[in-house]
């Protein structure tokens, strides 16, 4: 998931791709904590997922701030 690709998300689709996310890592750890977790690279990548996301949300509740 690229940043290019969550700055053309409306905040509504934003929240459902971070729950997405958010719910995708905790069955990660869920794996991991069961020995089940092949790939430990996926932990990452769900981690910086989420900030991705976070990050995009900030911006556009900035902008919108800012713009009123």
């Amino acid at each position: 998931m690229k940043a290019s690709e969550l700055h053309d998300k409306t905040p509504e689709e934003l929240n459902a791709a971070l729950l997405g996310e958010l719910e995708a890592q905790f069955k990660l750890r869920m794996k991991r904590s069961t020995g089940q977790l092949n790939e430990n690279h996926e932990m990452k990548v769900a981690r910086r997922n989420v900030a991705r996301i976070k990050t995009v949300l900030n911006q556009k509740a900035n902008e919108q701030a800012g713009g009123q």
